[in-house]
């Protein structure tokens, strides 16, 4: 009798304890239309929500007594008094407010928005003098349509190919979280995601593109807008920027408020263009709605583009929603649009945070985020559901639900069929390979992904080649320890042909298949290697790694044994080259510096640079020895690789990677670095252009390879026609290298080898399109000259 008194005390508690709920639908009083994405607030608090686009919110409170303030521009607010005991619907009708302009001194030939923009300009300095941090809590709903249904795997989405009229699109996929923010001046962020959730076709990782991460306060100098920083309607150099004008004069509880139209002063300059609300006397900004400019939008693909964003004052003015929706089509092939919507309240403006409070991680999932049950959801603050998403919920889970089919998930084009959500198995177009050593190649494998929790990880590939009638296997496998699995153990198998200079080597086998089958030209050379090895590693500090490991292999060399093409019949393949036969036993250390922030997603911790500049380092080295480690070989291995990302004007960047190899001893030709070079009239990023793949290699080199992509920022610069509005990209790339082999490495090769003693060096540009998937590549030698001067080249992932 006692545990039932106990239980039906506790559950009495619970109940009590849970949050009610006012329910209701913003209107017009006089023709009774919705008013979309209304501001609802508690009356003298922080909390608040917004109406969703047909009107309706939904507001979570305790039992009691409160006043609810409903306001919405160019309307009187109304101040609702309810004691609520039961979850309660209500109709809120508001008046439209009765404008009284305000008195404007104008002179001969003065614009009186110039004046109204420059006192907010001064107003937005004196909100940021007065604010030192702020903490705020969000809720985000996300919401993607596409005309055929969405599928994920792991982190990947896919998008079915579809129709272009926007109109029939239906709902896909949705996505929500709530969080809370952090900010210090003057530049320390944090974010905690408290609960998130998401249709289920969707991986709970997405939910990382949205919330805060994506928010811009237009109170700022600059916005960020893919990638380009571009200035915001009250930025320092506004008024030089843009150009306004009073577009009307509408009105809040009475208070005139001025609507100002912007755009740039140059339409060829990235920017924003639309309406901003300023209110009369404060000069507060009070609500953006605004649309980015065609210059400020990457790419075509993306349509229609709207931003909104509303503030309200909580001692100094602070954005209380933000959304943001597209339409994109691809080429007429891929059609798809999405909004983001977002609340941000209880604001607590200038906290005092501990010393260590903003430390390395400015993303943090919650260990409990994704097992926030119905019961938190129904007390949690958000935006309603429309009809439209409740009925896409039910249908997509119902969609999820149905048992996938072997073929569901199969593609001629695809390298690997998923069999199960961790488990798959060779796809057709990697089945088959060829090269001028093995010949006809069949292939087969099975790959486990993202087991136990994420943590285990193998590959296991089998393959027989019909000219060198040599069967070959590999096993790879990786477990990942720690919370969040920064921590690794490797363990490789193998007895199979590799190809020479694979640390360089960015092409895959179905690019070199095809060229030698239908041009006789296979860039590789290739040699025989049976062994295994051991590695372990993981985070010390969280911005060094640190790794060791042992490996063995005997190493053979290969030769070619077949003469077969589809064409040029007459032609014979070039001689492989021929490594040194020898057993290499070897230890391994390596390291990485990574000084970027961190994003803790519940399971990885990932480096996140948010846009910033940032560097990397990393090196290893390896240890041979014969009396030790019973190697055919005397020799020690170094290599520091060095990269750099530096953000330049706009939104152009400058990436600089330093390569730097040097050696003791005796280092093999199949332990020696190749230069990274491109085949025949395809390549790829940071390579030498006018090198041929495995052409130059040694056992001492530094190498730097430079690229400056400028985007279309130049050509906007110089206000060059047609280039200037035709979104064509410029890069710029410069590589130089020094190359040498040391004395004992230079005794062991059987053919020669190509020196750099004086640095070698190249200089050229691309030019591309983002619609294209494809960057045509010019590039000259400055100094060696003799072949491939000057090349044309086209590089594309697809190689």
């Amino acid at each position: 009798m006692n545990k039932i008194l106990m239980l039906i005390l506790c559950l009495g508690s619970l109940l009590n304890a849970q949050d009610l709920s006012i329910k209701g639908k913003v209107k017009d009083k006089i023709d009774n239309s919705e008013l979309s994405f209304a501001n609802i607030r508690l009356l003298n608090s922080n909390y608040g929500t917004a109406a969703n686009q047909d009107g309706e919110f939904e507001l979570k409170l305790k039992k009691g007594n409160h006043e609810i303030v409903v306001s919405f521009i160019g309307y009187n607010s109304d101040t609702i008094s309810v004691n609520l005991t039961k979850n309660i619907n209500l109709e809120i009708l508001l008046n439209p407010t009765e404008v009284r302009l305000p008195e404007l001194i104008v002179l001969p030939g003065e614009n009186p928005a110039l004046k109204i923009i420059e006192q907010a300009i001064k107003k937005k300095e004196e909100r940021n003098e007065k604010i030192t941090s702020y903490e705020f809590f969000a809720y985000t709903k996300g919401i993607v349509k596409t005309a055929g249904d969405l599928s994920s795997r792991d982190n990947s989405v896919t998008v079915g190919l579809g129709s272009v009229d926007f109109d029939s699109l239906k709902i896909t996929g949705i996505i929500e979280n709530t969080s809370r923010g952090y900010f210090e001046k003057p530049n320390n962020y944090k974010e905690e995601i408290i609960a998130q959730k998401q249709s289920a076709n969707f991986p709970s990782s997405i939910n990382l593109l949205t919330g805060s991460r994506v928010m811009q306060n237009f109170y700022d100098n600059d916005i960020e807008f893919f990638g380009k920083p571009l200035p915001g309607p009250l930025s320092d150099d506004a008024l030089d920027y843009y150009y306004y004008y009073i577009k009307d004069t509408t009105a809040i509880d009475g208070n005139p408020v001025f609507e100002i139209y912007m755009e740039p002063e140059n339409q060829s300059n990235p920017g924003f263009k639309g309406s901003i609300f300023i209110k009369d006397k404060t000069y507060d900004l009070i609500k953006v709605s605004l649309n980015p400019n065609s210059s400020a939008v990457p790419v075509s693909i993306f349509r229609n583009i709207s931003i909104e964003s509303q503030f309200s004052e909580y001692e100094v003015y602070m954005p209380i929603d933000y959304r943001i929706s597209a339409q994109i089509n691809y080429l007429n092939i891929v059609s798809l649009s999405f909004e983001v919507n977002s609340i941000m309240y209880d604001y607590t403006i200038n906290k005092t945070f501990k010393d260590d409070f903003f430390d390395e991680v400015v993303i943090k999932v919650l260990p409990e985020a994704d097992k926030r049950d119905s019961v938190y959801w129904a007390n949690a603050q958000t935006i309603s559901n429309t009809s439209e998403e409740l009925q896409a919920y039910r249908r997509i889970d119902s969609l999820e639900s149905i048992p996938t089919t072997f073929w569901d998930n199969f593609s001629f084009l695809s390298t690997r069929t998923s069999i199960t959500e961790n488990f798959s198995t060779i796809g057709p177009l990697a089945l088959y390979n060829f090269n001028r050593v093995e010949g006809h190649s069949l292939n087969l494998g099975a790959y486990l992904n993202s087991a136990l929790n994420k943590r285990l990880y193998y590959d296991i590939d089998f393959n027989y080649g019909f000219a060198d009638k040599r069967f070959k296997s590999s096993f790879s496998g990786r477990y990942l320890l720690g919370e969040y699995r920064n921590y690794f153990v490797n363990l490789k198998a193998y007895n199979h042909l590799v190809g020479l200079f694979e640390s360089t080597d960015k092409y895959n086998k179905f690019t070199s298949t095809i060229l030698s089958l239908f041009s006789k030209y296979d860039f590789r050379d290739y040699y025989y290697t049976t062994g295994f090895e051991f590695k372990t590693g993981g985070e010390i500090f969280y911005f060094l790694d640190l790794s060791a490991g042992y490996k063995y292999h005997k190493d053979k060399s290969a030769n070619v044994n077949t003469d077969f093409s589809f064409f040029k019949r007459d032609r014979n393949y070039r001689v492989n080259k021929q490594i040194l036969d020898a057993d290499i036993s070897a230890v391994e250390f390596g390291y990485e510096l990574d000084f970027r922030k961190i994003i803790e997603d519940g399971y990885f911790r990932r480096k996140t640079s948010s846009g910033r500049s940032y560097f990397t380092l990393s090196g290893n080295v390896l240890l041979s020895n014969k009396s030790t480690l019973k190697s055919d070989l005397n020799f020690q291995l170094y290599q520091n690789e060095f990269w750099g990302y530096l953000n330049s004007f706009g939104s152009t960047r400058l990436t600089v990677g330093i390569n730097n190899i040097f050696a003791n001893g005796e280092v093999p030709l199949q332990l020696m670095y190749a230069l990274p070079g491109n085949i025949s009239g395809l390549g790829k990023g940071f390579s030498f252009r006018t090198l041929r793949f495995g052409e130059v290699f040694g056992d001492k080199i530094t190498s730097v390879n430079i690229q400056y992509n400028l985007n279309d920022e130049l050509f906007r610069l110089l206000q060059i026609p047609f280039l200037k509005d035709s979104q064509l990209n410029l890069g710029v790339h410069y590589n130089t290298a020094w190359v040498d082999v040391t004395n004992k490495s230079l005794m062991l090769l059987t053919q020669p080898a190509v020196k750099f003693i004086k640095p070698f060096q190249e200089v050229g540009f691309s030019l591309f399109h983002p619609l294209f998937p494809m960057i045509f590549e010019f590039t000259w030698k400055l100094n060696y000259r003799g072949e491939n001067n000057f090349v044309f080249g086209i590089n594309t992932f697809a190689l």
